[in-house]
């Protein structure tokens, strides 16, 4: 009677253990088979970018000469240019980066530093931003367009508008980067400060913020080149695909590439659709030049603790 319970209780065991190296086994198949998926996915979305650059490389490179920075738009391929477009970018971009940069930084600063962290208040606002950071573009467009209609202004298509919308856009990201760098920051070097002396203000100011200005940095310049190529915001705004004047100040109309791009691209002459593809890699290298100088600071100035 005891052999017969004994050699039960051994067959049940096997019986489990059987099972449990089948379960296994197909969890490391389901695994393998989910990170063979990714990979495949990852690859076949490299190609397709490194397809679609290099055809623009081609279509675009017998339009990249002095002519495309000189010169003004025009109904004939041969005499166009994306001056204005390049002119208008740097002064919405200017404007983007003068509104949202003091504004994000303090935010972050607050919520980061002085906040009560166990407000409700405060947690709802961070919940906030990070939803805000995902937000469509167009969004924002329609946010600055019933801004500027409260406060009166007839024509939307103005640097200042352009700059509202777009610095709505960034605003999130430049608060999260910001946060996440003052994270970085040891408490140690905030609890030395305020040992010596130095108020909470004094601590942020003179030690905090220093400490972060590579991760803020970082940040910023990303987040500035996502403004950069952003088009439907602006045209919502009214943004113009044709002007023939340089803008001059903040209440100037204005154009910007990725506006000016959109627009060639409607045209049905394979010249203009060249004059694309030639703005669109001057554009392809300023972002890269943006993305590279985000790095380069990253990796001269980032301390490690």
């Amino acid at each position: 009677m005891t052999s017969t319970v004994a050699a039960a209780r051994k067959g049940a065991s096997r019986t489990l253990t059987s099972t449990g190296g089948v379960r296994s086994m197909w969890g490391k198949l389901r695994s393998l088979g989910f990170l063979v998926f990714l990979w495949i996915s990852l690859l076949v979305a490299l190609i397709t970018l490194v397809v679609l650059i290099l055809d623009t490389i081609r279509t675009g490179a017998t339009r990249l000469d002095t002519r495309l920075f000189t010169e003004y738009p025009s109904s004939r391929p041969a005499e166009a240019g994306a001056r204005p477009a390049i002119i208008g970018s740097a002064w919405v971009i200017g404007a983007t980066a003068a509104l949202a940069i003091p504004l994000g930084v303090a935010a972050a600063v607050h919520l980061e530093e002085f906040a009560n962290r166990h407000s409700k208040v405060n947690r709802y606002v961070e919940v906030l931003v990070q939803n805000l950071a995902a937000i469509p573009s167009i969004i924002y467009g329609m946010l600055a367009l019933s801004t500027l209609a409260l406060m009166g202004v007839s024509n939307k298509n103005i640097v200042i508008g352009g700059a509202l919308a777009l610095a709505l856009l960034i605003l999130p990201v430049i608060i999260i980067s910001t946060r996440e760098a003052l994270r970085a920051v040891p408490r140690e070097m905030r609890q030395g400060s305020l040992a010596l002396g130095a108020t909470d203000v004094q601590t942020v100011w003179r030690t905090t913020l220093p400490a972060a200005i590579p991760g803020i940095a970082t940040g910023t310049i990303l987040a500035l080149s996502r403004a950069l190529g952003e088009a439907a915001p602006l045209l919502l705004l009214g943004g113009l695909v044709f002007i023939s004047f340089d803008p001059n100040g903040l209440l100037s109309g204005f154009t910007t590439m990725p506006i000016q791009i959109f627009g060639w691209t409607g045209n049905p002459q394979a010249e203009f659709h060249e004059l694309a593809a030639a703005a669109s890699i001057v554009l392809l290298v300023i972002l890269l030049a943006m993305n590279g100088l985000a790095i380069a600071i990253r990796n001269r100035y980032q301390r490690r603790w």
